[in-house]
């Protein structure tokens, strides 16, 4: 048995993390939430770590716009707590996966991304999330991965397709931004592709380094709205394009957040699933996880 430890556990990332590691057969998760392991914290994470094969780092400061009026303080999870995490896996001699993000791009491309690709982060959440990956791969050169995602959706959190369906219950009309482009991504892809990648580091046929964790395929925020309104049994139509300039926000967004996948040749691995294909898997948990609160008045 692998025995894994997943930080963030209590989050939507961590929680299909841990779902997904305890159907398969040969994997022993140990599932840490944000009350068990404060990650920052250098004697607890070395403590947490120790007894285990592999980490996944699944803790981290999410509030893009909180990060810009709080940049120490996100930066302190996202970039020091992962070094304080990648420290004490040097210590013990075990591979880490660290799933960051598409915001450490500038979002001027014209075409995706490489994982080599030159980083130039548009806001205080890419910087924090960008000294966390440096420091694992600095720390980490040959058992460190990190993972970039982006766009993410899940049945166990707050996101953007459950708030569309969520808004869509209470307003005839929805205005949704067409001018960003990106990868919807399903947590629980996410999730597989992480457990796939792991037991491939433990026996050695993945290279440590940069991954892109995206779904293939993109669209815009509006694309995703209208796709999920299809799939829920509601009109698409009532889904109006906008530009960002009507939702100015806190966090400058990168307009193009196109992430390309040829890393994953290199493991063996095939690119994740088109987003379209997973949002349809998707929506039944999803359209579930909302209704469960009003079932349970």
């Amino acid at each position: 048995m692998t025995r894994w430890l997943v930080t963030g556990a209590g989050g939507m990332l961590g929680r299909d993390l841990i779902d997904v590691l305890g159907r398969a057969p040969d994997a022993d998760p140990t599932a840490l939430t944000r009350a068990d392991l404060d990650i920052t914290d250098a004697a607890a994470a070395d403590a947490a770590v120790a007894g285990h094969d592999i980490v996944v780092n699944a803790a981290a400061w999410t509030d893009v716009d909180g990060a810009e009026a709080d940049e120490a303080a996100a930066t302190r999870v996202n970039g020091d707590g992962v070094r304080r995490l990648a420290e004490a896996c040097a210590r013990h001699g075990l591979p880490l996966l660290q799933p960051s993000t598409d915001y450490v791009f500038p979002g001027d491309a014209d075409r995706p991304y490489a994982e080599e690709a030159p980083t130039a982060p548009l806001n205080a959440y890419g910087r924090g999330k960008l000294a966390g990956e440096r420091a694992v791969l600095d720390l980490l050169p040959e058992r460190g991965y990190v993972v970039r995602t982006a766009w993410l959706y899940g049945a166990h959190g707050r996101n953007f397709v459950t708030t569309m369906l969520t808004l869509a219950e209470q307003r005839e009309t929805l205005d949704v931004v067409d001018d960003q482009l990106g990868q919807p991504t399903w947590t629980r892809s996410l999730a597989v592709r992480l457990l796939a990648l792991g037991e491939a580091a433990l026996a050695g046929r993945a290279p440590a380094g940069v991954y892109h964790g995206t779904a293939s395929g993109s669209t815009t925020w509006f694309g995703l709205a209208r796709a999920a309104f299809a799939l829920h049994g509601l009109d698409p139509e009532r889904v109006r394009p906008t530009t960002s300039e009507r939702f100015v926000r806190p966090a400058r967004r990168p307009s193009y957040s196109v992430l390309g996948h040829d890393r994953w040749a290199a493991a063996g691995f095939d690119p994740m699933p088109d987003w379209h294909t997973d949002l349809a898997a998707a929506i039944p948990g999803l359209s579930a996880a909302l209704a469960a609160p009003r079932a349970a008045r």
